[in-house]
């Protein structure tokens, strides 16, 4: 029987393709690895966290119509050293929490923040052992 063994990447598409790649790198501080157009026209970037493997992909298909995010559809998940941390480095792009911080029964904190298009960005502090 075959199966999946590893995720390799997720895709979010978007409308304005150079300021959604801004964020990710000034903000969460992803790497851009490559950037490409695909066979059927789409503009493609691939990004990756430092400590991650899988990748994120970024893509603008104007073909397709304008992208509209719906509340709570999907998000993307990071693991930060510390919130109070980065919500001054928000603090100096002028962007804050879109919800959070909230503690977890486990001693977990995590908070939001909205990507351009919507998307939400999870940012999250394991709690300490």
């Amino acid at each position: 029987m075959s199966k999946a063994t590893k995720l390799l990447h997720t895709r979010y598409r978007v409308n304005d393709l150079e300021r959604t790649v801004k964020f990710y790198r000034e903000i969460l501080g992803l790497e851009e690895i490559r950037r490409h157009k695909s066979p059927r026209g789409a503009e493609l970037v691939f990004l990756k966290a430092p400590q991650s493997e899988a990748l994120i992909e970024i893509a603008y298909f104007p073909g397709s119509g304008l992208v509209q995010v719906q509340a709570d559809l999907t998000h993307l998940a990071f693991e930060v050293d510390s919130l109070e941390g980065f919500e001054r480095h928000l603090a100096r792009h002028g962007l804050k929490y879109s919800d959070g911080p909230t503690t977890s029964g486990t001693g977990t904190v995590f908070a939001f923040i909205d990507a351009p298009e919507g998307y939400e960005i999870e940012l999250i502090e394991k709690a300490k052992e």
